[in-house]
């Protein structure tokens, strides 16, 4: 039976059954670690297994709640990344028990697993209308341009982390706010092409056979590009500035249905990218190490990293050494940047692809959803926040898997960190609440964000 929710159909049941079904794969996951290093079930099974139970009910209650028409593969979907991710972790740091350095990440990221879910749910609850975020268009520009120049302006010390100076850290708090401004971002970017499309795909001339934009048109495409340079010059990162640019051009391209402007993004990535490698050294040594990661100049330095993953990845093979099984531990940095190749090695190229599998579905269903709404706006938002989302996939294992050089981003809700986790949960909460609009029947729908509010202010 298909799991698709029709229009005017809530599906909700279906909804709580995928999610004791992904609680029942965390479970005989969390199993099969404990089972690897003790030979027997884990001490906390029980607790820990009701507690994540409760977790994951709680909010499937809050989307019942809030979001009754909601995409009922959505948060299954998360759910079972969210708590294979908290395996993972669990995993990797059993590994550092009987060392000097051991390591406690997966209660912290527990932690951060729940702050994800209030914030899931406040968003829910404040934004019962995506249409509501249009009027925030360019507040939502200038909070996200804010949050991602301040590690620029911070001292090294406070901002530095391997290398990327995308963070704020004060003592042992920290925070990646370019996380938060990707989304602040997406919003102006739907907001203003909403505005500026019309303009956007009509006027300009003809040339071979593509209708090119005006001069003047080409400001916004020329300000995003520029505005990636100056983040990947000042900050080093090569990731956001990829990704920041990646989704404004394909959010352009879908406003306008014009190929031009995709040539033109296109055309500008090369020439940033080729500057870049010429002129800024971080990148040029990025790479070099994709191009020769086993050279004896780098294997034992620069290249360790990737080296070690490469290895990992080989020794995984189809079907993996089995969960705690492997020495993904070998590999630096193995609970973020390289949670990938943890996967790959333990689980193999099956698993993987499994893993692969529930992201795709995560970005069909997105758009999807951003298909199925009536209003234009909630249209490019729902794109948007579903293409950075592949993007960010695709540019995270490609990095791990050498078919491009690394960037340093994190793989959503699996990877290690609190910046990253909550502003995954944010997302769902954004494209729950479109796909909530899209299945709504018309009778049930306000018509505007006005007669929205007075709707809630009667209630």
């Amino acid at each position: 039976m298909s799991v698709a929710a029709p229009l005017g159909e809530k599906r909700r049941a279906t909804e709580l059954i995928l999610v004791l079904f992904a609680v029942v794969l965390t479970l005989v996951a969390f199993t099969s670690v404990s089972a690897a290093y003790t030979n027997k079930l884990p001490s906390g099974l029980l607790q820990d297994g009701l507690g994540f139970a409760a977790l994951a009910i709680g909010t499937h209650l809050a989307v019942r709640w809030l979001a009754p028409y909601a995409d009922p593969v959505l948060l299954p979907a998360v759910i079972f990344l969210n708590g294979l991710g908290l395996v993972l972790i669990h995993r990797l740091d059993l590994a550092t028990l009987t060392t000097k350095h051991a390591t406690h990440n997966a209660p912290l990221q527990l932690v951060w697993t729940v702050i994800g879910i209030i914030c899931f749910v406040a968003v829910l609850y404040f934004i019962r209308d995506h249409r509501q975020l249009e009027s925030l268009t360019y507040t939502a520009m200038a909070a996200g341009l804010f949050l991602l120049v301040i590690p620029a302006l911070l001292p090294a010390s406070h901002s530095t982390v391997n290398g990327a100076r995308i963070w704020i850290r004060f003592g042992s708090f920290s925070i990646q706010p370019g996380e938060i401004a990707k989304m602040l971002l997406e919003v102006f970017f739907a907001g203003y092409l909403v505005r500026k499309r019309a303009v956007l795909a009509l006027a300009g001339r003809k040339v071979a056979g593509m209708t090119m934009p005006r001069g003047r048109d080409l400001g916004p495409v020329l300000v995003a590009w520029g505005a990636s340079l100056l983040i990947l010059t000042r900050e080093s990162d090569l990731g956001s500035s990829l990704l920041f640019f990646g989704i404004f051009v394909v959010m352009l391209y879908v406003a306008t249905t014009r190929r031009s402007w995709l040539l033109i993004g296109i055309v500008l990535f090369l020439f940033g990218s080729l500057g870049a490698y010429h002129f800024i050294g971080h990148v040029h040594e990025r790479v070099q190490i994709w191009l020769h990661p086993l050279a004896p100049k780098y294997i034992t330095g620069d290249s360790y990293q990737l080296a070690q993953g490469l290895f990992g990845q080989a020794t995984g093979g189809i079907f993996g050494t089995g969960l705690g099984q492997g020495r993904p531990d070998l590999v630096p940095f193995a609970n973020t940047d390289f949670i990938g190749s943890t996967i790959a090695e333990e689980l193999g190229l099956a698993g993987l692809m499994a893993v692969l599998t529930v992201y795709l579905l995560i970005v069909m269903r997105g758009i999807r959803a951003a298909i199925g709404t009536k209003d234009d706006f909630g249209k490019l938002l729902g794109v948007g926040l579903s293409f950075g989302f592949a993007l960010q996939i695709f540019v995270q294992l490609g990095g791990v898997t050498r078919l491009i050089p690394l960037t340093g981003l994190t793989l959503p809700f699996l990877s290690y960190g609190g910046s990253s986790l909550i502003s995954s949960w944010i997302l769902l909460a954004l494209l729950l609440r479109i796909s909530d609009a899209a299945r709504q029947p018309a009778s049930e729908l306000p018509q505007s964000p006005d007669e929205f509010a007075t709707m809630v202010v009667k209630r």
